[in-house]
């Protein structure tokens, strides 16, 4: 009787991968999106540079960071953290602090005088960025490190734009935003203040620029009309915060009612109470469900004494008192008036009302779109000049720090392939790593860090800064409750669990591979993959 044979395969080909009629699917190691990342506007790899914090290595993880966003201190400031709304971990206990960790890493950089690395060679191109906001310096950092010489024209008399004109002190120092603009300097942009560019092409024909970015601000206040006497004081929100950066302080008296319901409307109650008035109240027409301003950032205001009237409506000023009007919302949550009135005592007005952006630099300029007070741009970010470029506030967008400093990254990389005559390839996204797709039994409750905020009395009385940072032991702590989803973290479990020997350890850094010759397929491996970076695939035969 003839002995049986065995065929030995290559565990690289085809037939190899065809392991028997016992398997019908098979798993693969896969990287999937994590949430925090997609939700993030300036594209930041938050998973990336959490994970190096949470082993202590914090320049490691503050060079990571760098790579997409050149403002972390202040990121950790203003941003309103949609990332921490996207994170899975708020579906187990508590989202990560991504934002606190941010700051962190933004505070220690500072504190350590990390500077950043300089970047490719130099191109030979110059680059007219105009506005220098957190766009136009986003845009200027990413320009340099890609080699091109980056021109800064800033009208006003200090860098930061709306960060410095727009954002009082008590959320963001002014020494904090100095210390990071002056590290993007340091990379050689130049910075040209009180220059405001009347002439778009002109000035680009006499700098010699190959290409410009546009990032002029929101600085013009909204108007409304509302009838009021010859000696009634009415300001506008944008003129009372930039006057906070001058040696003068504005002078609104005791009593001040702000019309509006956005940030900024906040914002300038709240400076109010730190002027002196004994009274701030703010005015708004819909509810408090219905304001466009953060709700943490209204609860931060009524603690600190701000009185609020919703569903009312300015109706007329005159000296010493203004006319509210009470509305209600009718079936589709517009508001509409009642005909009841009433009188507040007020020594100044503020109308918080929004703010438009200067576009009289593009007159002159061909082919440009503008719709609604904005510049029609394409996916590129470029106008429809050849070469001009805009985000911020010019473009459609959602206006925050986070959103303009997201656009000064993408229109940088636009703008670096159009000069180089290339077409910028994006690499598909992976699929989104959904908290289905985790596997959430191995960790423990861990509960979010609160931050250190400061006392009611300097809260009223003082711009210190409000809310605290972490210290290192809380920003450590916080970085270890990122659940790392869809991304193999190399904790072993599907080593550990495969009953079959199949999976390998390829080392430190370098994860796992299956042996299919081993693999049945039973999937215990990608059930119990805490991070859902294994999934099961139908065999083929």
């Amino acid at each position: 009787m003839e002995k049986p044979f065995a065929i030995t395969l290559d565990p690289g080909s085809s037939l190899a991968n065809r392991t028997g009629s016992w398997r019908t699917s098979r798993p693969e190691y896969v990287d999937r999106l994590p949430p925090c990342n997609h939700a993030c506007p300036a594209g930041e790899n938050i998973q990336g540079w959490l994970y190096h914090a949470e082993s202590g290595d914090y320049e490691a993880a503050w060079r990571e960071l760098v790579k997409n966003n050149p403002l972390p201190a202040i990121m950790g400031r203003v941003c309103y953290h949609p990332c921490e709304g996207a994170c899975n971990r708020g579906r187990l206990d508590e989202s990560v602090a991504i934002n606190a960790v941010e700051r962190f890493l933004g505070d220690e950089a500072i504190r350590r005088g990390w500077r950043f690395a300089h970047g490719a060679p130099t191109s030979g191109r110059r680059v007219l960025v105009v506005g220098a906001g957190p766009s136009g310096l986003s845009a200027a950092y990413h320009l340099r490190t890609l080699g091109h010489a980056v021109e800064i024209h800033e009208a006003g008399p200090l860098a930061g734009g709306m960060m410095r004109f727009g954002i009082p002190q008590y959320r963001l120092p002014r020494e904090v935003l100095d210390a990071e603009i002056a590290r993007i300097l340091d990379l050689g942009v130049k910075l040209v203040l009180n220059a405001k560019v009347d002439d778009l092409l002109e000035t680009m024909r006499a700098g010699r620029f190959d290409a410009a970015f546009l990032a002029v601000g929101a600085h013009i206040a909204k108007r409304a009309y509302i009838p009021a006497g010859d000696s009634s004081r009415i300001l506008d929100a944008v003129s009372v915060l930039r006057s906070m950066e001058g040696e003068d302080q504005p002078l609104l008296g005791r009593r001040v009612v702000v019309y509006g319901g956005g940030n900024t409307a906040i914002d300038v109650a709240r400076t109010a109470r730190r002027l002196g008035a004994e009274e701030a109240i703010l005015v708004y027409r819909r509810t408090r469900e219905r304001m466009p301003a953060h709700d943490f950032e209204v609860e931060e205001a009524l603690q600190e004494g701000v009185m609020m009237k919703w569903l009312s409506t300015i109706r007329q000023a005159d000296e010493g008192r203004i006319v509210v009007e009470k509305m209600r919302l009718d079936d589709k949550g517009f508001p509409q008036p009642t005909g009841e009135f009433e009188t507040l005592e007020a020594d100044s007005l503020v109308l918080a009302l929004g703010q438009d952006v200067d576009l009289s630099l593009l007159q002159g300029v061909p082919d440009l779109e503008i719709r609604d007070g904005v510049v029609k741009v394409d996916s590129h970010l470029m106008t429809g000049y050849p070469g001009v470029f805009a985000g911020g506030d010019m473009v459609p967008s959602e206006r925050t720090v986070t959103v303009a400093i997201g656009h000064g990254k993408k229109a940088a990389r636009n703008i670096d392939a159009w000069l180089r005559g290339t077409a910028r390839q994006l690499a598909p996204r992976h699929e989104l790593a959904s908290f289905d797709k985790l596997n959430t039994w191995y960790y423990s409750d861990a509960p979010k860090t609160v931050r250190p905020v400061l006392d009611i009395l300097r809260r009223q009385s003082t711009f210190d800064e409000v809310v605290g940072g972490l210290d290192e032991g809380n920003a450590l702590f916080e970085a270890r409750r990122c659940l790392s989803c869809g991304n193999c973290f190399e904790c072993d479990n599907c080593y550990g669990v495969c009953p079959d020997n199949a999976v390998i350890k390829l080392g430190p850094g370098k994860r796992f591979r299956f042996n299919y010759d081993y693999c049945k397929g039973c999937g215990i491996c990608a059930a119990e993959c805490p991070c859902g970076a294994i999934r099961m695939v139908a065999e083929q035969i």
